[in-house]
């Protein structure tokens, strides 16, 4: 029988706490029994699942939990993903981890454990443990001086058993120590004391042994009658500990035949070994000699930056395989020889991490040298990162053509925040091994591949290579909490700075100019500047922007609607085109208003790319929202009949962990039931993000909203996101309805798209519709809902209001 914990995984959040769910399995694949959670993460309730095979909720085989690859992973204590099948039927990835793991026929029984008596031991179990332990039994009578032995000790001298031999003839079996053995025999019978010696000896068919021999005086009555004891072979333990003392012979001899700085720790950070040179020149630059054992932390504990970037570079060292860094030992204000440090991790037979190693090599002269000119041109002098002309040269490498498609990479414009303030403090020397410091715990947060610069002064570039989005957004979080948390100790004063950052996404359409794409990553920093600093914004890179002038105008007027909620906002109905349906189906669309009463509203798509330019899609989505809740509570004739109420989100919204509180939130004061609302996420999002599309489907259904795959159909994966995509509504694109009426394999496509979205039990809009001949052909294929200007253009969301009615009591509506 095992236990399995079953969690809903998000790659942005892997230990999200909710969305878990127990399930107990017996040796045969069968449920036994799940918790109340079942529901909620696999559809099933639990009594649903009692007694059914647990195939019935995996993907594939490969999904077992049981297959020999997934099980020793669990046994190791590591969870494993998985897919599953959700009752509805779609996939969805979840961690599976191992909580209680025995076999069915495993029963609790009673036992007891006691001394055993003074009765004889039956002498096949005295020779079984002789056997296993490689030890035999004498005993001396002091009456008769009669010696016998037991069968292992005939063994361990390769004599056959029983043979005739005198104690005299046994003493000539041992190479060394024959006068003391006489004389511990005698002491003990004399005094009583026992004795314990190590020998060599000869066996009859000359092998050398290592052996224990160990005496005991017997007494009866008070008086000692007997001696006995027992002879153990310790041949294997004592060659491998001669086998380990010369292999730390031989490291010693080798590490210390080197100048390069050779140094191990185990998981803990002490010092298992070292060589000279590393005690050498670790007390020259610290002042003391480390010793063996000594916590590295502790040794350090008057260096707080040495030690802080120490720490970090070997706690990189068990996490990762290898890497190399180059730096002096530490980071003080004097000349100190550059080292090039390669980190290896150690792990034992069982595949656990135990420690690691490092060796450094002494590259000073290789850096300072006339002949490396080339190095001081592409680095720079302060930190020892690429400089601004080298990072240009390696970002010109990754965009240029022939690039390769379908990859994206990121761009993390880096500028700390009132740097001037430290400086203006502590002098530019201090800033100088500041930024030295930080740029080397910036080098072993980033990846291998990636090109972490220094522009100018106190200005970072990143290159984040072949990355998805949602990964290089999370990178650049990372960094930017790295350096809010990176502390410099100066004359008992701790120097500490925030930084803004612009992530620029790279992907197909990005322009080929690395100046341009700089310029770009640096207007999404000083966005997150003036958007009060210690922020991240993110947008796309654009091939062709709009005037940077008018750029700049847009994006206040984009701000200034948001600030004073003055969003104009707009309803297109959805109509039931298959069978009547009542109540109103709108989705709402947003206009920016004109800086003057006489200029018109802006379009959708004249904002939209320059709010994602500059971060601010995701508030935009946010304020859509609040203004739509707000202006439906003061409706509240509208709350039977709103049935559908759907919202655009943009990518930075879909790609946001705490969204769904956000409408969790706004739901909470509003009248109207959860499901009247949708979320439309695009298809093309949901192409790209998959995984973290399907974890924002399951939080929106978690709060009772639903949600929309908007333009279904524009690639041939959207017939495997209709089906398994956990989303309530197939919106199809608007290239589907184009000539649907006249072009037969457009029409197939469509039904294709419908049938499978109806078959698991989805509901289709088609959009777009702008002919009665295109409408006649939805009917026709039985598409539930549709939407476009035939059937009504949008209109003002005031327009919603309902019907005036005067009665008796007074109006009621309008």
């Amino acid at each position: 029988m095992k236990e399995f914990f079953i969690r809903r995984y998000s790659s942005d959040n892997p230990l999200a706490a909710d969305r878990r769910t127990l399930v107990r399995i017996d040796d045969e694949g069968l449920v036994t029994s799940a918790d109340h959670h079942a529901e909620a993460v696999l559809g099933y309730d639990a009594g649903e699942l009692e007694g059914q095979p647990v195939h019935r909720i995996l993907a594939a085989r490969q999904d077992d939990p049981f297959a020999p690859a997934n099980r020793h992973r669990m046994e190791g204590g590591e969870p494993v993903l998985i897919t599953f099948r959700h009752k509805d039927g779609f996939f969805f990835t979840a961690s599976l981890s191992l909580r209680v793991n025995m076999r069915d026929s495993d029963k609790a029984a009673n036992a007891y454990i006691t001394l055993r008596d003074s009765s004889p031991v039956d002498h096949q179990l005295t020779r079984l443990a002789e056997g296993s332990a490689g030890f035999g039994i004498w005993e001396l009578n002091i009456h008769n001086n009669e010696l016998t032995w037991t069968e292992g000790l005939y063994t361990l001298l390769q004599l056959r058993p029983g043979a005739n031999i005198t104690p005299e003839q046994a003493l000539f079996y041992c190479q060394t120590g024959q006068g003391r053995v006489r004389a511990l025999f005698r002491r003990c019978v004399r005094s009583g004391e026992p004795f314990s010696i190590s020998l060599d000896v000869v066996t009859a068919k000359q092998q050398h042994r290592r052996v224990e021999l160990t005496g005991k005086a017997m007494k009866e009555n008070g008086r000692i009658h007997r001696i006995g004891g027992a002879l153990v072979d310790h041949t294997r333990a004592f060659g491998l500990e001669q086998a380990r003392r010369h292999s730390g012979q031989l490291l010693m001899a080798t590490a210390n035949a080197t100048n390069d700085l050779v140094a191990a720790v185990d998981r803990r950070l002490n010092l298992l070994y070292f060589n000279q040179a590393f005690s050498r020149q670790f007390a020259h630059t610290f002042g003391h000699l480390p010793h063996p054992g000594g916590h590295l932390p502790d040794l350090l504990r008057d260096f707080p930056n040495e030690r802080r970037l120490i720490e970090r570079l070997w706690n990189r060292a068990l996490e990762r395989d290898s890497f190399v860094v180059e730096m002096p030992l530490a980071q003080q204000n004097r000349d100190l020889p550059v080292y090039e440090f390669h980190y290896q991790r150690v792990t034992n037979d069982r595949g656990e991490v135990t420690g690691a190693v490092h060796v450094g090599k002494d590259i000073s002269a290789r850096v300072s040298n006339a002949s490396s000119s080339e190095y001081r041109i592409r680095h720079d002098p302060v930190t020892g990162l690429m400089n601004r002309k080298a990072f240009i040269h390696r970002l010109k490498r990754v965009i240029e053509p022939p690039r390769r498609r379908d990859t994206t990479d990121g761009l993390l414009y880096l500028d700390l925040d009132n740097f001037d303030r430290i400086n203006d403090l502590a002098g530019s020397g201090t800033c100088d091994r500041y930024l030295r410091e930080l740029a080397s715990n910036l080098g072993v947060k980033v990846r291998q591949r990636d090109a972490l610069s220094r522009l100018s002064g106190d200005t970072f570039a990143l290159l984040i290579e072949n990355c998805p989005e949602a990964q290089a957004r999370r990178i650049a979080d990372n960094i930017l909490e790295l350096i809010g948390s990176f502390v410099f100790d100066w004359q008992d004063r701790q120097l500490q700075t925030t930084a803004s950052g612009g992530l620029l996404i790279l992907n197909d359409e990005a322009p080929t100019d690395p100046e341009q794409l700089l310029r770009q990553a640096a207007d999404l920093c000083h966005t997150a500047k003036t958007s009060g600093r210690n922020r991240i914004h993110a947008a796309h890179a654009i091939s062709e922007g709009p005037d940077e002038g008018a750029s700049g105008k847009l994006v206040e007027q984009i701000r200034s609607a948001l600030d004073n909620g003055h969003l104009i906002l707009e309803y297109q109905p959805l109509r039931p085109v298959a069978s009547v349906t009542w109540g109103d189906h709108i989705e709402i669309l947003s206009r920016i208003p004109g800086q003057t009463p006489e200029q018109p509203s802006l379009q959708p798509g004249e904002f939209l790319p320059v709010a994602e330019r500059f971060d601010l899609a995701k508030p935009l989505d946010r304020q859509v929202i609040r203004q739509t809740f707000q202006w439906l509570g003061s409706q509240r004739l509208l709350e039977p009949r709103l049935k559908y109420c759907g919202f655009n989100l943009s990518l930075a919204s879909v790609l946001d962990d705490t969204f769904a509180d956000f409408m969790e939130s706004v739901l909470a004061n509003s009248p109207y039931a959860a499901e009247c609302f949708c979320l439309e996420i695009r298809e093309s999002h949901a192409t790209q993000y998959p995984d973290e599309v399907a974890v924002q489907c399951d939080a929106l259904h978690r709060i009772g909203c639903r949600v929309a795959l908007d333009g279904a159909g524009a690639s041939v994966e959207s017939y495997s996101l209709a089906a398994r995509l956990p989303v309530d509504i197939i919106k199809l694109d608007r290239k589907m309805m184009q000539n649907l009426h006249d072009d037969p394999v457009q029409q197939v496509m469509v039904e294709a798209l419908h049938k499978i979205a109806e078959a698991a039990g989805k509901t289709t809009v088609a959009t777009f519709i702008e002919n009665d001949d295109t409408l006649r052909k939805v009917r026709t294929l039985g598409i539930h809902f549709g939407q476009g200007f035939r059937l009504c253009r949008p209109r003002p969301l005031q327009d919603l209001k309902p019907a005036a009615v005067d009665l008796s009591t007074g109006r009621i509506g309008g």
